[in-house]
């Protein structure tokens, strides 16, 4: 599903060695739940922007369901983060004028073409009831909790049903009983075949993990199961 061999990536010139991944290499099967956990600055983020495709300037390569990211023209590479990508962020990036259904039928907008699900809007509903929101199909952010934003921005990464889930500290603005379910959810998600990678630097996300990538300074310093 990932592979990333001998990444490098600077936030500066590279000639004076300050690098925020230095020579990181690892694989990702189809189907694990792997948490990458790091300290801030560990470059954990810089490594979900790569695989993501939200960021191209970096030195090595990666591989991303067989695609050779690198390779892509900006069409193709924007064509795989909207349709085989799902991404969920910290601080959930919902718009405010729209009800939640419209914030997750919003990657419909922006797919080129015909959208891989037949009628976005029932998909929308569907996946929000799934995730226990089948009250607030009409709510605006302003009037949802944290977890309940975080659930539609859960909703919106599956509107395409698409085969990998990055999410980035999905946690880290939820309160310790929210930010549980909210895990829990990714557990279900994964037992339903999904490849989750979170990237996070909490304990409690990594202890329900499958494989926990601790990252540092840039580098790899462990690769393996929880104890």
């Amino acid at each position: 599903m990932i592979r990333l061999t001998d990444v490098k990536k600077s936030y500066r010139r590279a000639a004076t060695g300050e690098y925020a991944l230095r020579g990181v290499s690892l694989a990702i099967e189809e189907g694990e739940l792997v948490v990458i956990i790091g300290t801030s600055g560990s470059g954990k983020t810089t490594v979900l922007n790569l695989v993501g495709g939200l960021d191209r300037d970096y030195e090595g390569q990666v591989e991303v369901m067989g695609h050779d990211l690198a390779k892509l023209s900006d069409r193709a590479l924007s064509d795989l983060r909207n349709r085989e990508i799902g991404f969920v962020f910290q601080h959930f990036s919902l718009l405010d004028h729209l009800t939640a259904v419209e914030n997750v039928m919003l990657p419909a907008r922006f797919a080129k073409g015909k959208p891989p699900v037949a009628d976005p809007r029932a998909r929308a509903i569907e996946t929000l009831t799934r995730l226990g929101l089948g009250d607030k199909l009409d709510s605006r952010p302003t009037s949802l909790s944290g977890g309940q934003k975080q659930r539609v921005a859960i909703a919106r990464a599956l509107l395409f049903k698409p085969k990998l889930l990055l999410c980035d500290e999905p946690t880290g603005s939820l309160d310790s009983t929210t930010g549980e379910q909210i895990i829990q959810t990714f557990q279900r998600l994964n037992a339903e075949g999904y490849t989750v990678v979170i990237i996070t630097h909490e304990a409690r996300v990594s202890d329900a993990a499958e494989r926990i990538i601790r990252l540092e300074d840039g580098q790899i310093v462990d690769d393996g199961r929880p104890a």
